[in-house]
């Protein structure tokens, strides 16, 4: 066995954002790294998955974005290396904006 680095594959900035399945399991869970430059989501567009996700920044920066169903308020979460996130089912966020001078890496896990 290799052991694989979350940061020696890096790629350079690319047109689209980078989504690559590390592991998966039984029970529908995955393991996902997710590189950006300088990439949002699209405007209008809100996750809204039917998973939980757990979501790592590992490097770079990035602002995320909260509806709250009831009352529709939005809150803004800025996110830096080390700061994590538990999404819960159905919790509409999107990406507002991830650095665009130096690769912005996630490490996200699925479940449910």
């Amino acid at each position: 066995m290799h052991p694989s680095n979350l940061f020696e594959t890096v790629p350079a900035p690319m047109p689209e954002e980078l989504v690559e399945v590390l592991a998966e399991g039984q029970g529908h869970v995955r393991i996902v790294r997710l590189v950006s430059h300088g990439h949002a989501s699209v405007d209008g567009f809100w996750y809204d998955q039917e998973e939980h996700e757990w979501v790592c920044l590992l490097s770079g920066g990035a602002m995320l974005s909260f509806e709250d169903s009831a009352s529709g308020e939005v809150t803004v979460v800025p996110m830096k290396p080390g700061d994590w996130l538990h999404i819960p089912p159905h919790a509409k966020h999107r990406v507002e904006c991830t650095s665009a001078g130096e690769a912005t890496v996630w490490l996200a896990v699925h479940w449910g």
